[in-house]
């Protein structure tokens, strides 16, 4: 188990089970934000407990309920542990599509949540780390693209140099407290404007 303890949201629509799982989860020392019977109105309820993860035993999963995941990992990204005996490798793709960190392939029991906490926080984190890289590599892929379209337009409308343009970018960037990629798109709108 980590040093701090998750707290957990319990999606389970099997009350009696729900109950002996929050029981062992707390006696192992888990703290239990909130257990819910469906996973209807999902987002709002991770809204509104912002769980560390959230655990789901739902009997017979369906396309709603990966729907919903889907959207609580777009708008509110968290570890998600999924429980089911629904083994099929199409559902289970589109599980982990959908935001499923952990898919354990039975049922939920107090022995198996603890690994699949751990499996399913640690998953999300290389996962969430892997999409923050992806996007800082694109944020750099279109400053660049901005940047060169800018120094083209300079090159072309100033006849200067390719050296000459980046200079003339760098320096209209430190005049104005600017960022270089601010300044070129300044650029290419007043270019863009004077047609």
């Amino acid at each position: 188990m980590t040093s701090k303890n998750p707290g957990i949201m319990l999606v389970d629509d099997h009350p009696e089970r729900a109950h002996l799982v929050c029981e062992r989860l707390r006696a192992a020392g888990y703290s239990i934000l909130a257990q819910i019977n469906s996973a209807e109105g999902l987002l709002f309820q991770v809204e509104k407990f912002r769980p560390d993860i959230v655990l789901i035993d739902i009997e017979s999963p369906d396309r709603d309920i990966l729907e919903s995941l889907a959207v609580v990992n777009r708008e509110a990204p968290t570890p998600v542990a999924m429980f089911s005996s629904r083994g099929d490798s199409e559902f289970i793709s589109r599980a982990v599509e959908s935001g499923v960190s952990a898919y354990m392939a039975e049922g939920i029991t107090p022995e198996r949540v603890a690994p699949a906490i751990e499996i399913a926080m640690a998953q999300f984190k290389n996962f969430q780390q892997l999409r923050l890289s992806l996007e800082r590599t694109q944020k750099q892929l279109i400053d660049r693209k901005t940047i060169e379209r800018a120094k083209g337009l300079l090159m072309a409308k100033k006849n200067l140099s390719e050296e000459e343009a980046h200079k003339t970018l760098r320096n209209l960037a430190m005049s104005s407290n600017s960022t270089i990629r601010a300044v070129a798109e300044q650029l290419i709108h007043y270019f863009q404007s004077e047609h």
